[in-house]
């Protein structure tokens, strides 16, 4: 069918509009080329147990423009094409007017998200606001300044906004709301504001194929205060249309579990409908219960979540990955449980360094001891989830995931149930609000009101009072990196504040898994050198264009050091 055909009749039409929505990634899966998203394996929550994962390619340092996943740079272009197609031809559609303008909210919405997918790994890309020509000279497509791209995506989600409507209901699950595309607003305004595309006195000389400057080599605060007003203005227009905290649960641990257990909840503002995918779950689950251990949190992830009392129990580390253990937070690296929790969180036995632990750890990790759908995980060597015999299949670090994974699936009896990828929810827009604000004026009565919802909804304490604003911006990266660990945050929030070098380069550890031969063997429970990962800060803050597309079009410029 030609265009013309396609777009005379709505039917076709809305199939075309579907076909925009095929290209989002599938960000549940971290390891695949088709999942398009290599970043949980390749920041420091997580290691990925095949060595094929890109995740684990990049965190060698040994990838570059001629081996890189061309997906993520190829993947977005094409729905970004297919988004200006369709608005370009939509008005020639004869349908009713006002489902019309909500299509054209949804394909200006996508069209300004695949241009944030692109910026976020790449940075200065082109702004392509049209569909080209076969015949068309493509020397004009060349990278635009990062505050124009930045400008333009926040633009686009305002017109979005006005065309989308304030909910969706049960029967359009996998489209946007208004608060969908405000929420997009800002997260690219928070990036904006950050110090990688604000002020970066590492790129004030890149320039485009024009001599153009494409950073600005002096940092702008007042971009944090245009972050903040969009992180409120995206909050308020969502409460106000019935989005809320998820919080249905008496046990805070079923209320952050449950977000992503419990499909388009009140939280989530946009998400991908994903079905019964079969392959986090296999990630996931231990390899004695029908998975194959892939998904493995790192050790150092597992020490930054806090104890109940809201302390954190690891403050740093000296020689050899020991712990610096913070005396106030109770935490107690040896011996073993003597009674279960009274909620049942962790049982008699279990290692005292995950006793006592904060709510979302438990949604999060499972560790050795713990009770997961019929018994209890074994993760030491000989255990039934152990390394033992087993060559491919076990947790590289002693951990697996549990957040995103469903207690009722049995891989077994291939019993699986649907799910989503929760793009954009509540939750980041309350912690983009607190960040923002607190770099535009201090750690005020907001910033702790929204830092402070995020942790009394997770069981924890309020943060305490008489911060500094330095002290509150640590406590705001580090809820970060707890509330949405995993979600494909962290490895893009170490890169925008420039911290990656420290968090992401250097040596990584984990439990000791080729030892161990019972719950309460000490063996097991030693932290051991697991690899030293390679993160240069002259290159590896954005990622290279494939060299592939360069030859196509030279008008491009390669990011700096590839």
């Amino acid at each position: 069918m030609t265009l013309e055909e396609v777009f005379a009749e709505r039917q076709y039409a809305e199939r075309f509009l579907t076909s925009v929505y095929f290209n989002l990634p599938e960000e549940l899966g971290f390891h695949q080329w088709y999942h398009r998203n290599p970043f949980v394996g390749a920041s420091d929550d997580m290691e990925i147990t095949w060595s094929g994962a890109f995740g684990n390619t990049m965190n060698t340092g040994a990838w570059n423009p001629n081996n890189i996943d061309n997906n993520i740079w190829n993947f977005n272009w094409e729905g970004l094409r297919k988004a200006n197609i369709f608005l370009e031809q939509i008005p020639n559609t004869p349908m009713d007017e006002a489902a019309k303008q909500r299509w054209i909210g949804e394909a200006t919405f996508l069209r300004a998200f695949f241009h944030f997918l692109l910026a976020r790994t790449h940075g200065a890309i082109p702004i392509v606001d049209r569909a080209y020509t076969q015949d068309e000279d493509f020397g004009i497509i060349k990278q635009r300044p990062i505050d124009e791209v930045a400008q333009f995506i926040a633009a686009e989600c305002d017109v979005a906004a006005s065309l989308l409507p304030d909910r969706i209901t049960k029967d359009q699950l996998g489209r946007p709301c208004k608060s969908s595309a405000l929420a997009l607003k800002s997260r690219v305004l928070l990036y904006w504001a950050s110090p990688l595309w604000n002020g970066n006195p590492d790129y004030k000389s890149f320039v485009n194929v024009d001599g153009e400057n494409l950073y600005s080599g002096t940092a702008d605060p007042a971009r944090w205060t245009v972050a903040a007003n969009a992180a409120e203005e995206a909050i308020t227009t969502a409460e106000a249309a019935g989005y809320k905290l998820y919080q249905e649960n008496a046990d805070p641990v079923a209320n952050y579990h449950d977000i992503f257990m419990k499909n388009y909840n009140s939280e989530v503002l946009f998400a991908r409908n994903m079905g019964a995918y079969k392959e986090s779950e296999g990630a996931s689950t231990p390899n004695g219960m029908g998975g194959y251990g892939g998904y493995c949190p790192t050790q150092e992830l597992v020490d930054a979540y806090e104890m109940e009392n809201g302390e954190t129990p690891i403050v740093g580390y000296e020689a050899g990955g020991k712990p610096i253990i913070n005396e106030r937070s109770g935490y107690v690296e040896t011996g073993y449980a003597t009674q279960d929790h009274p909620k049942g969180w962790y049982l008699t036995d279990t290692r005292n360094m995950y006793a006592r632990r904060e709510p979302r750890f438990y949604a999060s990790i499972h560790f050795s001891g713990a009770y997961w759908r019929t018994r209890r995980i074994e993760f030491w060597n000989s255990g039934r989830d152990g390394r033992g015999g087993n060559a491919v299949d076990h947790s590289v670090t002693g951990y697996l995931v549990r957040k995103f994974s469903d207690e009722d699936v049995n891989i077994p009896q291939n019993i699986y149930t649907n799910k989503t990828w929760i793009y954009f929810r509540l939750g980041e827009l309350y912690l983009n609000h607190a960040e923002a604000l607190n770099e535009a004026e201090g750690p005020t009565g907001m910033v702790y009101s929204r830092v402070n919802a995020i942790r009394n909804r997770a069981g924890l304490p309020n943060l305490p009072t008489g911060l500094s604003q330095d002290q509150m911006r640590e406590k705001i990266r580090h809820e970060r990196r707890i509330e949405l660990a995993m979600e494909t945050h962290r490895y893009f929030d170490t890169r925008r504040w420039k911290i990656a070098a420290e968090t992401d380069g250097g040596d990584f550890y984990r439990m000791s898994i080729d030892k161990g031969n019972s719950l309460t063997d000490d063996a097991f429970y030693v932290r051991t050198f697991m690899k030293k990962r390679v993160f240069d800060k002259q290159k590896h803050y954005l990622w290279p264009i494939p060299q592939g597309e360069l030859n196509k079009t030279p008008s491009l410029v390669q990011n700096p050091g590839w």
